[in-house]
């Protein structure tokens, strides 16, 4: 991926939230430099005031003025794309730089930083970002297709995934084993699996569990 786009049409944006002015510029040149589409914002709540929907991340200082960078952090966990985030601040310690990559940042950087440091922060966190689109999209499709399962097929979708036998699905369920075909090609034509190790992986996707034992 070419840091000035990315696959769909929408431009890779780097979002630099840094209240210190001079900081804020520097960081911004740098990375309109590297081909970068940049916008930059003082504090978190001009952030937040319009969420961003195009792929990219984040360059976000500690200290700000409201909600800190790590506040910010953990409410940016609950938005529907939410962007990998490149700390970067003149004011870190142990206990912050722990907190935050527990809670999922790129990198935790310490001013002043070399620009390649910071352009390769930046570079695995827009590639992050894009893996995380590409599961986000297969989430959503598994989602809409097992929202068409009845309640008797998703059933036996959670016992499929367990490597039960049809005979064994339809015990458990108390259902005859010819029931239990039909539920069984319908789940995997519904689901658009070839195989039972689709229905594992997007079961994986899904968060769906197994039920039954292998007897």
């Amino acid at each position: 991926m070419s840091a000035s786009g990315s696959t769909g049409p929408a431009p890779v944006v780097v979002h630099v939230i840094e209240d210190d002015e001079s900081s804020r510029i520097a960081s911004s040149r740098l990375l309109k430099n590297a081909g970068y589409v940049v916008r930059v914002y003082a504090t978190g709540a001009e952030f937040l005031a319009q969420p961003p929907t195009e792929a990219g991340c984040l360059v976000l200082d500690l200290r700000l003025p409201g909600p800190s960078g790590l506040d910010l952090q953990q409410r940016l966990t609950t938005a529907e794309n939410p962007l990998p985030i490149v700390f970067l601040t003149g004011h870190g310690d142990v206990p912050k730089t722990v907190r935050a990559m527990k809670a999922g940042a790129v990198d935790f950087l310490t001013k002043p930083v070399d620009a390649p440091v910071l352009l390769d922060a930046v570079a695995r966190a827009v590639a992050r970002d894009a893996e995380n689109r590409v599961v986000r999209a297969r989430q959503h499709d598994a989602r809409a297709r097992y929202s068409r399962l009845t309640p008797r097929e998703r059933d036996v979708f959670a016992h499929l995934i367990s490597g039960q036998l049809n005979k064994q699905i339809g015990y458990d369920l108390g259902i005859s084993e010819r029931t239990t075909k039909i539920h069984r090609h319908q789940v995997l034509e519904k689901m658009q699996a070839d195989s039972i190790a689709d229905l594992v992986r997007i079961a994986a996707d899904l968060g769906i569990a197994a039920v039954g034992k292998v007897r």
